[in-house]
């Protein structure tokens, strides 16, 4: 094919198919039509479409494969590689087809003498409905212009046969049949704790692309700037109603969604698809099909998250160009509500009266999605990755949410709903009790004080201190500011954010840890310098990238440095593997306050160093770093995974490494012998500490500080308070020397035996 646009290429394509679909013959013949036109634009020996019919994808039409397979050969969905490219809804394009570990032969196509393959799923509310299909006797891939030309036309085809009456109705979410009146259990993803209940209702149905072709491109240019311009003046209007009461970091979240919005980029891609010949819905639609394809091969969360914001703007733009403005926010929630949506933008949440919104289901979602740092500073309960949500739920049907245990129950039964009631009347009984506990210390029953401090990430969740009790922040997570930003924070940004968590403290200590991003946490204005990874959690991330990019953790340190002007600075350093790490990273942050005092800034009182043990190396030479440090944190999370070489996030390792392992926990005790032994100050930040059980297990090998979430602080304080603290680490000596087959089942029946209260 000659070198042209897509823009181009799609054009010419559909200015011909425009003929072939205003004409009179009956499908079969448009779609062999369609065939020769596309093979003859790509220069391709071979064209088909297959069409998803009863379950099956049937070769439907084909130019260059033999007739005689055409309603002969058929596919099971999976099946092959045009039924793998239907299963998965992506594209697939091979110099040699059969290369691939999905390529079937189907000898009556006569497809043996074609090598290269290329395919795009035809797409009809979100899933796919047949495949377009080219083959070259050469050995090439096809070039990326004539890919896109392929998905623009599979657009067309979409229109072309569901106008014919070909779409196979009866397979996917929405096809109707016999509503389901069952109790069901669905399970997922806490992204957000609470419970709540409600009548379900569904975010928006799908805009249903009903013309792809545009008659007059120019009438379609003005109908999306118009679109555009309506839009940004309601989610203006939006953020500037936007009332959460204090100030905090879904703020900025807020302005990064803004800024996707007055990107002319993306305005300009549409206009690009417009140009080829499609209306302004087919090319918004187009465009958005374009990002969900990227979004399935983003493994970055934060970069996925950030695709998820432009398909909440594609979805508000569609609704405003076709007209069809009803949302469930806008039409307004009548009682009490669970929302359910495949995803959500955090613009679209505020939207909601959060009076009657008691909970959302997402289909997708993830932990570090903006949404939900929205719905978190807004106390709405939100359970993610619940895959069949929008299928097995209906509209209107009682809901039970879960969050905190990761399940939802739709419809419910009489039994289960006093289940449910007896549960969140528990929790909220649990709830009242920790709050009592707030001022109380966390002082064993033999009179030892333990340290309960908490994580924190955000402005706002330094209002846990007062909330919870808790004796300082023993680990505040900066990467957030720079995650959410479309360009490095500056240095006064910075100095801002940290100067408002001290000021919310007072005299509470708070732990900074430096920036930890790179890995799977990849800054997009850093992207020049990034390496795909085929581990990124053991790759160029955090104190390694830092070092490297020094420029980045400058600004940072300036920034601390300031913010703690007249009082103690403490700050510490993630993943350290070698003692010169932490000296580099030190003599940085003391240049810098050298650098503030040259320059007449009152510098901290004094600056208390740390750092955290996540990578196992470090335990071997804690003799040469111990000396250097004013305290060390155990960062649990990683340390685990990094131990025993298994990836947190994979399905089949995360439940199959217990937490209570005594190999964990005799590591663990070694390090706070190392610690003891210097005088240096040790304690625990991550989920471990969180759990009351594993939380004693800690105090049982020797910690006397742990770091944990907000909502942990009280369950674990409540379980010190009725913990003999020397005789726990009497026995868990004796069980770390000769381990049980169990050591969570032995610790749980001491517990029970002391009555030690294990939430």
């Amino acid at each position: 094919m000659p070198a042209v646009s897509a823009t181009t290429a799609a054009r010419e394509i559909l200015v011909r198919l425009h003929d072939v679909m205003a004409s009179r013959t009956n499908a079969q013949a448009k779609l062999n039509q369609v065939t020769q036109i596309i093979g003859e634009a790509l220069h391709s020996e071979v064209c088909s479409i297959y069409l998803l019919r009863d379950g099956v994808l049937e070769l439907y039409a084909t130019r260059g494969l033999k007739q005689e397979a055409v309603h002969v050969t058929k596919l099971q969905l999976g099946e092959g590689l045009t039924g793998t490219i239907a299963e998965k809804n992506e594209t697939l394009n091979l110099a040699e087809a059969t290369s691939h570990p999905d390529f079937v032969h189907n000898p009556e196509t006569g497809e043996e003498l074609f090598h290269s393959f290329a395919g795009v799923p035809i797409v009809r509310a979100e899933r796919a409905v047949g495949v377009l299909t080219v083959q070259h006797v050469d050995q090439r891939r096809y070039d990326e212009v004539e890919i896109e030309a392929l998905q623009t036309v599979a657009m067309v085809l979409a229109e072309l046969i569901a106008g014919a009456g070909l779409i196979d109705e009866t397979q996917g979410p929405g096809s109707g049949g016999a509503r389901d009146t069952a109790s069901v259990r669905l399970t997922g993803l806490k992204l957000v704790d609470g419970m709540g209940q409600g009548r379900a209702v569904f975010h928006q149905p799908r805009v249903i692309v009903e013309h792809t072709v545009a008659e007059d491109t120019e009438v379609e240019r003005h109908r999306v700037y118009s679109a555009f311009d309506k839009m940004r003046d309601q989610i203006d209007k939006m953020m500037s109603q936007a009332d959460f009461g204090v100030a905090g970091e879904h703020q900025d979240i807020l302005a990064t969604y803004k800024m996707f919005a007055y990107d002319e980029g993306w305005r300009t891609r549409i206009n690009a698809a417009i140009d080829s010949g499609l209306t302004a819905e087919a090319a918004i639609e187009r465009v958005q099909q374009r990002t969900r394809m990227r979004m399935r091969e983003i493994d970055d969360p934060l970069l996925a998250d950030r695709m998820h914001d432009l398909e909440d703007l594609s979805n508000r733009l569609l609704r405003i160009v076709s007209g069809q403005l009803g949302t469930a926010a806008q039409l307004g929630l009548r009682q009490d509500s669970i929302l359910i949506a495949r995803n959500l933008g955090p613009a679209e949440l505020l939207e909601y009266d959060r009076r009657r919104l008691k909970g959302v289901i997402l289909q997708e979602g993830s932990l570090t999605a903006h949404v939900v740092i929205v719905a978190r500073a807004m106390g709405i309960p939100v359970l993610g990755r619940v895959r069949d949500a929008r299928r097995v739920i209906g509209e209107g049907d009682f809901v039970l949410l879960n969050a905190g245990e990761g399940h939802a129950v739709a419809r419910p039964t009489s039994a289960i709903e006093e289940v449910f009631e007896n549960r969140l009347s528990q929790t909220q009984k649990l709830r009242a009790e920790y709050a009592a506990m707030r001022d109380l210390p966390p002082i064993s029953t033999d009179g030892h004080r333990l340290t309960l401090m908490v994580n924190a990430g955000l402005r706002d969740d330094v209002a846990a201190l007062d909330t919870t009790g808790a004796d300082g922040i023993g680990l505040f997570r900066t990467e957030f500011e720079f995650l959410v930003s479309a360009e490095l924070p500056k240095r006064e940004r910075q100095q801002r954010v940290y100067r408002d968590v001290l000021d919310t403290a007072g005299d509470k200590p708070v732990i900074f840890r430096t920036v930890d991003v790179g890995g799977d946490k990849t800054l997009p204005y850093m992207s020049n310098d990034a390496i795909e990874e085929e581990n990124p959690a053991m790759g160029w991330r955090a104190i390694r990238l830092a070092l490297e990019r020094d420029a980045l953790m400058k600004a940072q340190a300036s920034a601390l440095v300031e913010a703690a002007s007249g009082r103690i600075l403490q700050v510490m350093f993630p993943m350290i593997s070698e003692p010169w790490e932490f000296d580099e990273a030190r003599e940085l942050f003391e240049k810098q306050r050298a650098r503030a005092a040259a320059r007449g800034k009152q510098p901290p009182l004094t600056i208390r160093y740390g750092a955290m043990l996540e990578v196992p190396a470090l335990a071997e030479v804690l003799d040469i770093l111990l000396p250097k440090l004013d305290f060390l944190s155990i960062g649990t999370n990683d340390l685990t995974q990094f131990l025993f070489a298994a990836d947190r996030a994979h399905p089949k390792l995360a439940e199959r490494f217990d937490w209570l392992s005594p190999a964990i926990l005799r590591f663990i005790a070694r390090v706070v012998r190392a610690c003891d032994d210097a005088g240096v100050p040790v304690g625990v930040c991550g989920e471990m500490g969180g759990r009351s059980l594993e939380a004693m297990a800690l105090i049982g090998v020797g910690l006397d500080r742990l770091s944990i979430t907000p909502a942990a602080i009280g369950p674990v304080k409540a379980m010190i308070r009725s913990l003999d603290v020397a005789e726990l680490r009497e026995t868990m000596r004796a069980l770390l020397a000769r381990p049980p087959a169990n050591m969570r089942t032995a610790l749980a029946e001491w517990a029970l035996a002391h009555d030690v209260r294990i939430a």
